[in-house]
Formats: C-alpha cells, structure tokens, sequence
C-alpha cells in the first residue's frame, strides 16, 4: 500500500440524483454535473454507477403501493431504457458533440451496478468538465404498464490513480453522438488527427431501438430496430473498411430464475431483470441486452494512422420507419 495508496482519490458526481420521466418535472430524463478530474496524468481511471429503482425488491411496494386501478408503484419505471453518460455534452445548436463514455441500457425495474475504465479519455481530456447521464423514461399515467411517475435514482463518482499512463493519448475527438431513423447516409465526418499519432482507435457504439412491427427484416411480428439485424458499413476516407452487424444473442444470461411467493399465489421472474417478461429479457436484439453494457466496436482504420485530416461515415443497411438507431463515435489518438 504504501504512498501509492495515498495518491488515490475520487471524484464525485451524482449523489442519489433522481432522473424523473415528467416532461415538466426536475431532471427530466437526465442531470449534469460539473467535475473535475485534476491535471493528471493518470494511470487509472474509473466511473462507478449506482443505478436504483424503487419497483424491486418487490417488498418496496409496501412503501409506494400501487393506486386503486393502477399495477404498478407510481415512482415504479418497469422498462429498459437507454442509459448514457457523456462527458462535455453541447450546451447550444452547433456545439460539437460530446463524448459518450458509456452506452448502457437499465434492466426491467431492477438495480444496476457499473464499473467503466475511462482512462484513455482522462489522460486525453484532464481537468474540469460536465458530465451528464441520461435515462429515456416514460411514464404510464394510467399506470398499466409502467407507474405513473416512474423514475431512476443514480449515484456516480470517478475513482482516480495519479500516476505514469498506460498509454500516451493525444487526443479523445467526437466525431457525432445521435440517433439515425433512416437508411440515407450522413455526410462523413472529417476530423484531424494530431502530429505524432502513430495508431488510432474508433470507438463505435450501435444499438437499435423503437416499437414498430412489421419492418422487412426483423423478427417475425417483433417491434424495429429492437429486434432487426442490420449491416453497418463503415467508410475511411470514401473507402469501405469493413461491415458490421450489431447484435447480442446472449441476452438469455441475464435472466436468472427466481421466485417471488406472497399470499396472493407465486410467481417466476429473472433475477436480473425482476419486471421484464421472461421471454423478453431471454430475445436477441440489435446490439444490447436489458440490464447490461453495450462495450463499442473497436476499429484500428490504417488509414487513420497519419496526421491531417480524415473522415469517417456509415451506411446502415435498413431503418425501419419509425425506427431509429442510437449511434456514437469517438476517435482516440496514440503516439509512441
């Protein structure tokens, strides 16, 4: 332990923020904080997310019960959502994009814990910043589906390790942090990559979303893009460098089975995911799972190797209409 253990320190984030689903209502689908993560270097840096919901355990009830008519707790948000921390976000129209440095997506009503190392985005980017986490709830006002004014609680902070980096990091460059709803392609992004970069690393984060049935391509009778495998070209200065194809097929590990017993008769959920249907939570889908991480594809373009200006874009096979995918992409360059 020693000195060493003398030099790590953290840095505070979100204390039990609750992110509310009311349109009109304090944190509504998000909160940002300001941070500040020192002058570095550093040898290790990593963000710790607490994430809490009041539908599980199911006891909580008790504190919350559901309204006469209503299934669930009001404060009670049963869903998957989108979950997201994105560092220096745009504060106005025409700010460039923010850094997202984790793509998550909550379980049905249950807890979360996350342990992210952001380390080569610290030693790129010290000192102060904002950093905003966002969760897409809704509410169900007749609190059929949902509760009526469901919600998450998050605690985060950044744990710090001063000292020699394990990589030299030039640069952490946004390229775009958004949602596509068509097949048309974006214009490619162009950037600059720094003198003395040596290697680069594109960090792409694709996953589908949205609840429309029917869509060529998707499963049988299952709502796009949350269930359509789709290509992802992706091009480096006008020259197609590879395609991928977003998708999880190990979702059925996130559904433990367990049973919750009461006076009223018993029931099985999955322990992981304690509000979802069972056979929701165990469906492939377009590149996330409820109750887990989608980790970015990793992309070592040669192209991107040399200083000076480059670009990046790329094609998604298929959108259905009323379908959208959330995309982000970041370039991290490296020197000797």
């Amino acid at each position: 332990m020693g000195d060493a253990a003398l030099l790590l320190y953290d840095v505070p984030a979100f204390d039990a923020v609750r992110i509310g689903s009311q349109p009109d209502g304090p944190n509504f689908q998000g909160a940002t904080t300001a941070i500040d993560l020192g002058a570095g270097p550093f040898a290790r840096v990593t963000l710790h997310a607490s994430l809490e919901s009041t539908c599980f355990p199911f006891e909580r009830w008790s504190e919350d019960p559901p309204p006469t008519g209503e299934r669930w707790p009001p404060s009670c948000d049963a869903f998957d959502r989108n979950y997201e921390y994105v560092l220096d976000p745009p504060e106005e129209a025409g700010d460039p994009p923010g850094l997202e440095l984790v793509r998550a997506i909550t379980p049905f009503g249950g807890p979360l814990e996350l342990a992210i190392d952001v380390t080569d985005v610290a030693n790129a980017r010290p000192g102060p910043h904002r950093l905003r986490v966002t969760i897409s709830t809704w509410s169900d006002a007749s609190g059929q589906v949902s509760g009526s004014n469901g919600g998450w609680d998050v605690t985060a902070h950044l744990a710090v390790e001063p000292g020699p980096p394990p990589r030299r990091v030039l640069a952490a460059l946004p390229l775009f942090d958004g949602s596509q709803t068509s097949a048309a392609p974006l214009a490619p992004i162009g950037f600059e990559v720094p003198a003395g970069t040596t290697h680069t690393t594109v960090e792409y984060r694709a996953t589908g979303h949205g609840g429309v049935t029917g869509a060529a391509g998707c499963a049988l009778g299952a709502p796009a893009e949350e269930f359509c495998p789709r290509a992802h070209s992706i091009w480096a200065d006008g020259v197609l460098f590879t395609d991928l194809s977003p998708w999880r097929g190990d979702c059925a590990s996130l559904c433990s089975l367990a049973t919750q017993t009461s006076a009223s008769g018993s029931f099985e959920y999955c322990a992981e995911n304690p509000c979802g249907a069972i056979e929701s939570v165990r469906a492939s889908r377009s590149n996330w799972c409820p109750g887990s991480v989608t980790p970015p594809a990793l992309l070592d373009i040669p192209a991107f190797q040399a200083p000076g200006a480059h670009e990046l874009g790329w094609v998604i096979s298929d959108v259905a209409d009323g379908g959208s995918w959330r995309i982000s992409a970041m370039v991290l360059a490296y020197g000797e």
